[in-house]
This record gives C-alpha cells, structure tokens and sequence, in this order.
C-alpha cells in the first residue's frame, strides 16, 4: 500500500517564499528539490508520487519534512558540518593582510600568495581566501594618471579639448606623435597556425632584426591617418613629417596637437611654423600626452598588427605598418567617440 504523505501547514508567507525557491533557475539543485518535496507534502501527495515525480527516496523525504517542521524555511539549508575548528585567529588575517600591504624585501617589488604564505607558515590556499575575503591583490598592479605639475595645465587641457569638440571652420585638427623602437623580431622556428584546441603558437627564442619607429597624425574629426616610418625620431624627421601634412591638406588651416617632446618644439620646427600662416600647434600639459587621441590609435595598431607577429626583417615590418594604415583608412578610419561625461567614476565595487 503506497505511503500516504501527512499534509504539512505551510503559513502564506513560507508558501511564496517556498514556492519562488522551487523556480529559482540559479538556485542550488538541492535547495529546488527540497523545496518542491515540501509543496507536494502540502499538497498531500503520497510519498511513491513524490518518489516518482522528484527522483528522491523516502528516507530523503522524511528528513526534510522532519527538518521543515521543526525549523521552518530555515530547515531546508545545510546543517553546519562538523569538524576541526578554525586554525587561524583573526589575528593571524591581520599578519596576512599587514604582510601583503608592505613593501617585501629581498630585492623584491610584489608579494605572491606563495611567498606571504611561506613567510607567514601557512598554506597558500589558507592565504588566498584571507586575501580574497578582503579583496586584496597584491600581485595586480594598476596605472592611474598622475596630477600634471604644469601650472598652465587646465588652459592647455581646455584648448585641446576644445578643438576636439568645436574646432574652427576650415581647419583640420591633427593628432601627431611616434611611436619609437618598434622590434622587427624573428623566431627561431616557425610558428603553428590557430588550431581547435590550441592558439597560435611561437617560439620562446627569437631574433632582432633592428627597431622602427613611426610618425602619425590622426586627423581627429574624420580619424583619417597619416604616417611614415622612420629610422630616428629627432626634430629634421618631424619638420619633414609636418611639411608633409601641410601640403596634404591645402587651403585648411592645421591644428597640430603634440607632446612636449624635444624634437617637437626644436628651434627649426618652430621657426617653420611661424613662417606658415596656416599651421598652429598646441602642446599637451606637462606629463598628459593622454590627451592626445593619436595614441588611441597607436594601441590599437599594436593589438592589429604588432602583437605575436613575425618579421623576417626591419623593410618587412615597415611595409607592412604603411600596408596596415591603407586599410585602416579605407574600411574603419572614424572619428572616436567621446563618451566621459564629466562626471567622476565611483570605485568604491572595485
């Protein structure tokens, strides 16, 4: 004869609650199971059925009946596990947390787990869960942009920003910076292709074939590039750079934002610009070539183009970042757009 189940009181609040737990998609699967046993037990459904619909035992369903009578909704959770108490002291969290927010000695920068773990005698897993119950990571470093020690810092940072946002009629605002010590390097074997299962892989050794460096202006409100390669970055490569761009865009007065590099305002380059009633450059703040929109560009030149490739030499590479900036400009070449709002980030989930 099939085990009649003794219907259960549920009160209506537990009965949502119950209920909601026995739909939940991200829930444990053993909490929906409980929970379902309950309703059917509510509902007065014998315990072959619940056998039948839940997959369960009978010995599982009256534990969970037994442990919901006496102790509600709260029941139906994991009884805490007996065992060893706890090793370590809140004491020894603060060695771990004070260890990791010091500066290590020994010739080292960063802490690793391992290292705190070893100094401190305990295990690295026991060290990890420290530091990740308080959101500690002492072996991830993250840059963030100093203050500007120029006193002229906000005028030239509004002159910048201002020509990105409403630049003269007629006039062509021009990104221009290099980047220098670009490295044509070989590998000592060839590399395998993408496969399922495996990336792209290279050879740990390598060979040098010598560095080039690249000059390029974007222009800001079309995203058009403008580039040579060069072998040395000194001012008679930037004038040649900008008599370039300034015959490019005739009839439009230029706009040329750069960094306080040297060669940028040698005495040649300026007497050059002062000459031309159509070129006027605007030079970052001290330490904030950020505000320069070209390097956006240049990051993403390194992750199309210069990051794992191979070269089998310097006239190579050189070609290939002239070959790259003529399809930039024929299929993605845009403005960027401006997206800060003004509005200062709240870290504070980090």
């Amino acid at each position: 004869m099939a085990r009649t189940g003794q219907k259960i009181h549920i009160t209506e609040d537990d009965f949502k609650t119950i209920t909601a737990m026995s739909r939940a998609h991200s829930a444990d699967h053993r909490s929906v199971v409980r929970s379902k046993i309950i309703l059917m037990l509510n509902a007065g459904h014998s315990y072959d059925f619940i056998k039948s619909e839940l997959k369960v035992g009978g010995e599982a369903i009256a534990k969970w009946k037994k442990r919901f009578i006496q102790h509600g909704i709260d029941g139906l959770k994991d009884a805490p596990r007996p065992g060893k108490p706890a090793i370590y002291t809140e004491a020894d969290k603060a060695r771990v947390i004070q260890k990791a927010c010091s500066k290590p000695e020994g010739g080292y920068s960063n802490w690793s787990q391992r290292r705190i773990a070893k100094e401190l005698g305990m295990s690295q897993s026991t060290v990890q869960g420290i530091l990740k119950s308080h959101d500690l990571k002492p072996h991830k470093v993250e840059y963030w942009c100093g203050k500007s020690t120029d006193p002229e810092f906000e005028q030239k940072m509004l002159n910048v920003v201002g020509l990105y946002m409403a630049p003269p009629e007629n006039a062509v605002v021009l990104s221009v910076d290099e980047k220098t010590q670009i490295q044509a390097l070989d590998r000592s074997q060839p590399e395998l292709p993408l496969r399922n299962g495996n990336p792209k892989r290279l050879t740990a050794t390598y060979k040098r074939h010598g560095t080039v460096s690249l000059i390029a202006a974007l222009s800001v409100h079309d995203g058009e590039i403008t580039a040579n390669t060069i072998d040395k970055n000194n001012s008679q490569n930037f004038l040649k750079f900008l008599k370039k761009i300034y015959r490019k865009y005739p009839k439009k007065h230029l706009h040329v934002i750069a960094d306080n590099l040297n060669v940028h305002k040698h005495k040649d380059v300026m007497e050059w610009i002062g000459s031309k009633k159509r070129m006027t450059i605007h030079f970052t703040p001290t330490y904030s070539s950020w505000l320069n929109q070209v390097e956006i560009w240049f990051n993403i030149l390194t992750k199309d183009v210069l990051k794992g490739a191979v070269w089998h030499s310097k006239e190579q590479l050189a070609k290939q970042i002239i070959q790259y900036v003529d399809t930039y400009n024929k299929e993605r070449a845009k403005p960027f757009e401006w997206t800060y709002d003004g509005k200062k980030k709240n870290n504070s989930s980090n």
